[in-house]
């Protein structure tokens, strides 16, 4: 997984080799391949610097980077370690690499001290980001950036949004504790769950009595607030938990649309397990020719693609696959979406613009743009949450349409 997200591939991709593997197996290394992607340029550092040419080999490069990533954290058990890394080299490339292998990572040991001093000098390796996003975060944020990308390496909570269709969050947190689990509330429909659990092992989870979801992402639907009886349309839907949110919040006539067709599998698996009812079609938002039958919404959320940089560390394949240039795309496609759905909005009706990025040209910058272009609209709220230990970073600006 490791080797295949520094080749350019998403960490959700490399993921799926592991639908088949035993569970514990799958779980183990879903947190070595999530935490050595993490320390971006970290264990880089360390094999430029023992390394005396780069690896032919990217999986046996990758395997050094998840032994240091556990050296690293596991200090307790470093021969156990370096001992199974070893063993692993064995089935790699007809275990030529072993000895080089052993031989890395003992320096390393030896060494460790000295070179952990060295990184503080390397920006990329101290801070865990590519230069470029420092530097946007420097400038944008120049008292916050260093909280920022503390909170972007570090290993997210799991947080559940609570369905109040079917059950009370007073009840449900009774519930957990009836299995052991403790949680706190954060925000209204949030519950941050002490210690991390597999999914199937909370209480009604199957029963679709809770989903998981980030706290800041909850805060889109709060915003909106809709109301029994609306039309509204979720306009880049996938994978699906803004839609049921929206769902378990009132009785409204929802269409959510998705332009990849393998993602509106999940927002239909999600609506299916929570029992909601949700019409979801596969189509480009933007193509409102091809989809939309000419009736306005009340409300339209549109979360649309971004740098995604709010939720890295979530996503820590971010660091390697998004590049500087790539915001000016993601730009140029958020004006056509703001463009496109605006027409869709009846007049006194509202639409929430979100994003998970903490970069603003992506957010506040994107607003103002707009409301010069479309001089019928006015900014009810902005709201702009960095990235903090509770929840991720998010932007969400709610516009709405003249009478």
């Amino acid at each position: 997984m490791i080797a295949e997200v520094r080749a350019g591939q998403s960490l959700t991709q490399a993921l799926s080799g592991l639908s088949t593997a035993p569970s514990a197996a799958r779980a183990g290394a879903q947190d070595v391949a999530y935490g050595t992607l993490r320390r971006y340029a970290c264990g880089e550092f360390i094999l430029r610097h023992l390394l005396e040419k780069a690896l032919p080999h990217p999986a046996v490069e990758a395997l050094l980077l998840g032994a240091l990533y556990r050296l690293q954290t596991r200090p307790e058990s470093p021969h156990v370690v370096v001992d199974q890394a070893v063993a692993a080299a064995g089935e790699l490339a007809g275990g030529a690499f072993r000895g080089l292998v052993n031989g890395v990572l003992r320096n390393y040991l030896r060494q460790r001290e000295t070179l952990h001093v060295a990184i503080a000098d390397d920006d990329e390796a101290a801070h865990q980001h590519p230069r470029w996003w420092l530097g946007r975060l420097r400038r944008a944020y120049p008292d916050r950036w260093q909280e920022i990308v503390a909170v972007g390496n570090s290993q997210p909570p799991m947080t559940l949004r609570v369905n109040r269709r079917r059950i009370a969050l007073a009840d449900y947190v009774a519930r957990l504790q009836n299995v052991g689990l403790s949680a706190r509330q954060v925000g209204r429909d949030a519950l941050i769950l002490d210690k991390a659990v597999p999914v199937d092992s909370l209480p009604g989870f199957v029963d679709g009595l809770v989903s998981i979801q980030d706290a800041g992402a909850q805060r889109a639907v709060q915003i909106l607030d809709p109301t029994a009886g609306q039309r509204v349309l979720d306009a880049c839907a996938a994978p699906g938990g803004k839609t049921c949110h929206l769902l378990e919040t009132a009785d409204i006539d929802l269409l959510a649309l998705e332009s990849d067709a393998s993602r509106t599998r999940l927002i239909a698996q999600n609506v299916r397990r929570l029992g909601l009812p949700a019409m979801v079609r596969v189509a480009d938002c933007r193509a409102t020719d091809q989809w939309w039958d000419g009736l306005p919404f009340d409300a339209i959320l549109a979360d649309v693609p971004c740098s995604a940089s709010g939720v890295v560390r979530r996503h820590p394949d971010i660091k390697y696959l998004r590049r500087e240039s790539d915001l000016r795309g993601f730009a140029r496609l958020q004006t056509e979406i703001l463009d496109a759905l605006w027409p869709l909005v009846k007049p006194g009706g509202k639409l929430l613009y979100a994003t998970c990025s903490v970069f603003p040209e992506e957010n506040g910058a994107q607003i103002d743009a707009f409301l010069f272009r479309q001089p019928a609209a006015r900014r009810l709220t902005e709201e702009r949450l960095l990235p903090q230990e509770e929840h991720d970073g998010f932007f969400y600006a709610l516009l709405q349409k003249a009478v």
